[in-house]
């Protein structure tokens, strides 16, 4: 598995999102044990979630998946658990002054875990991008991807303010269809729901598609 993430260019990154993934862990665990609370220890699930979408990603670069039902499958698997990457940044509704430990420090915590989180997201979805690429043309896949992105916008919403999950989709699907079709059959009795989705989906996309951006004009480092 090394080897072969060394030789897609893939081992630096993976090195570096277990030290970021590690630092996460470290730095919830000593708030925990300094405060003598549990406050912040969900972020570790919280980052756990995220880690799917890139998990499974990563074994269809790994294994160069090509046969389209396996792609089919998987990404369908990855659409569902794609919106537990970005969900975190939602986390900082969890910020509060009068906290057991300083503010700063709580900041810098769920900043870590947010961070961590969307780029394990953010670099699944570029590998669905390849993926993607191969079968369809760019423009159909650019739309693609822009629909992933509002697509988790609006299952960030769901999980944040509906309190459905992933996992829902097999435990209570019927609950869950409910709740979506009664946005989606009359969206003007939830503004809410609407209006976090498309201004959380533009940011999304605004972030992906600047990284993007960057990473395509190696000479910005430069600057």
């Amino acid at each position: 598995m090394v080897q072969k993430l060394k030789n897609l260019g893939r081992l630096k990154i993976t090195i570096l999102l277990i030290a970021m993934t590690s630092f996460c862990v470290a730095i919830s665990v000593t708030r925990s044990l300094i405060t003598d609370t549990k406050v912040f220890l969900f972020l570790n699930w919280n980052l756990f979630l995220a880690l799917i979408p890139f998990t499974i990603s990563t074994l269809m670069l790994v294994y160069n998946l090509n046969r389209k039902l396996p792609v089919i499958l998987l990404t369908i698997t990855w659409i569902l658990f794609f919106p537990n990457s970005p969900y975190i940044l939602t986390d900082l509704f969890h910020l509060r002054l009068n906290g057991s430990a300083p503010i700063w420090f709580d900041l810098v915590l769920i900043l870590s875990f947010a961070w961590t989180g969307l780029v394990y997201g953010l670099i699944s979805l570029m590998d669905i991008e390849k993926h993607l690429i191969t079968y369809l043309n760019k423009k159909l896949v650019n739309s693609l991807i822009i629909s992933f992105l509002f697509l988790a916008s609006f299952g960030i919403y769901l999980g944040r303010y509906l309190r459905w999950n992933s996992w829902d989709i097999i435990s209570n699907p019927l609950g869950l269809a409910s709740d979506i079709l009664g946005r989606f059959l009359n969206p003007l009795s939830h503004p809410r729901t609407w209006g976090m989705t498309l201004l959380m989906g533009l940011l999304l996309n605004m972030i992906y598609f600047s990284i993007k951006f960057i990473k395509a004009k190696p000479e910005l480092a430069k600057i």
